[in-house]
């Protein structure tokens, strides 16, 4: 049985990866000085890199670096953002395994020359997985340089989001990447998949008897997707302008969230069971219709820096998606991300169906539409899961009252056990796990029945900073339910109280 199966069969004991070479392609970018150097580095001190790797940072000739220099680079950002703090003989031990080598399309040999040194130096046959933290539009030019210089063959790579913008763009892209790689070889990656949260959805459904059941149209009215972000576009309108909010959050996430709320239990937990019942909601998702879609751009997102004064992009959509099959038929699927918004979440709520309550002649009148009969799962880490419902409140009459009980991943297990989403899924890509990486199929499926949206998109309506966008247009989109997020005024103040 492969090391992939292995995991696939027993995914709660993590195997240690083979000895890597690890090539981080744009490794001077904010990716990886965000997350890639300080995520390589917690894995080093949590024992699960490999027990012999070496680590190569590779960018254009005009951004190169030293060895030292890259060392130092890293060090900076592990300081910075890492978890474990570059320090000791852990640190050490980390930065003798790095080294930096300049590439370009034409102009290879220093990147050859790095990995046959490091390769050599590891000894055996060790595995080789490249990192491409570089632009989207250079993702196929980058790929064709690793095939044009030998260097793919028996490789895997790790591809960033969003992989393409529209159908016939993802299709030329994945021709350009099978041309030089296996579809096996080929990890998209979506770094909402690697969090604890997301994959305890999985659990949170299949593992309890309690909740599969009642998993369907019979008794689920609705399902709310809402990933809202405070921030604005933070000096990155060169890729932002040319995205917007669907492209660069609706597409890469939010329905890969989707995925896994909506799918039918697989045989089992291995790469194939898991993409393949994905795949089957994507194939089942109905073509967006633009009537029910709401895009809002922030006052002054025109004047940032490099943004078109007359830019129609949206930095606020919201969409009613709809599943046809026998599961999901008719429940509406309400996916919501922005920025400028009035707080950063990351929420599904799952709405029921509601009981008859005339038998509750005294039951409370203030109790919020929409605030019971949810269970609502918060997918930013550490994550949690509420369930809310109504209850009797003490005293001689039958008065109810909203209830909430809430299971904290934070609280309920240890920290120390957490993996980021980058970090477990590059230890994944080392591994040959693909189970937590999107397909080329569902990608394309995405953007087909995204292509009346993209098309012909609705006007974009302005929206108040830190507001929750065209408020008006978004209370018609989700008619008769409502957004949970905003909180409703009566939850602050029981809050408050609280």
């Amino acid at each position: 049985m492969s090391t992939a199966a292995n995991r696939a069969s027993a995914r709660g004991s993590v195997p240690r990866p083979d000895d890597h070479v690890i090539v981080l392609c744009g490794a001077t970018g904010d990716l990886a000085r965000r997350k890639l150097l300080p995520g390589l580095f917690h894995l080093a001190v949590a024992g699960l890199l490999p027990d012999k790797y070496r680590i190569i940072g590779a960018a254009p000739p005009s951004a190169a670096l030293t060895d030292e220099q890259f060392r130092e680079h890293a060090r900076q950002s592990v300081a910075e953002f890492g978890i474990s703090k570059p320090a000791g003989e852990a640190w050490d031990a980390f930065a003798r395994a790095l080294s930096f080598a300049s590439a370009e399309p034409g102009s290879t040999a220093a990147l050859v020359t790095a990995v046959q040194r490091a390769e050599k130096d590891i000894g055996g046959s060790p595995g080789r997985l490249f990192h491409l933290a570089v632009p989207p539009v250079a993702f196929g030019s980058v790929v064709s340089m690793l095939g044009a210089a030998g260097l793919a063959r028996g490789a895997r790579v790790i591809i960033e989001k969003p992989f393409g913008t529209d159908l016939q763009s993802a299709r030329a892209l994945s021709k350009v990447v099978h041309a030089v790689f296996d579809e096996s070889q080929i990890f998209r990656i979506d770094h909402f998949l690697g969090k604890e949260s997301v994959d305890n959805i999985l659990a949170f459904r299949f593992a309890n008897g309690l909740f599969e059941p009642i998993w369907n149209r019979e008794h689920i009215r609705y399902v709310q997707i809402d990933v809202p972000e405070t921030l604005s576009i933070e000096g990155r309108a060169d890729f932002y302008d040319k995205t917007g909010a669907y492209r660069d959050m609706i597409v890469t996430h939010l329905f890969q969230v989707l995925g896994f709320v909506a799918m039918e239990p697989p045989t089992s937990l291995g790469a194939r069971q898991l993409r393949d019942e994905k795949g089957k909601v994507f194939d089942a998702l109905k073509p967006i219709d633009v009537r029910h879609v709401v895009r809002g751009q922030y006052e002054g997102y025109r004047g940032e820096p490099g943004v078109a004064p007359d830019s129609q992009t949206e930095t606020m959509v919201a969409v009613r998606a709809e599943i046809e099959n026998w599961r999901w038929a008719g429940v509406p699927f309400f996916l919501r991300s922005g920025k400028s918004l009035g707080a950063s979440r990351q929420v599904v709520t799952l709405g029921f169906h509601e009981p008859p309550l005339r038998m509750f002649r005294a039951h409370k009148k203030d109790i919020p539409t929409g605030r019971r009969n949810e269970v609502v799962i918060d997918f930013a880490d550490p994550g949690s899961i509420a369930v809310r419902f109504l209850a009797k409140e003490p005293g001689p009459e039958m008065c109810l009252g909203a209830a909430t009980m809430v299971f904290s991943y934070g609280d309920s297990f240890a920290a120390g056990n957490a993996l980021e989403g980058y970090e477990r899924l590059i230890l994944e890509a080392m591994i040959g796990d693909q189970s937590l990486f999107t397909s080329s199929g569902g990608i394309e499926r995405l953007w087909e029945i995204s292509a009346p949206l993209l098309e012909s998109p609705p006007p974009v309506e302005r929206y108040a900073p830190g507001s929750w966008g065209p408020q008006a247009s978004l209370d018609r989109l989700i008619a008769p339910f409502r957004w949970h997020l905003p909180e409703a005024p009566q939850d602050k103040d029981k809050k408050k109280d609280a």
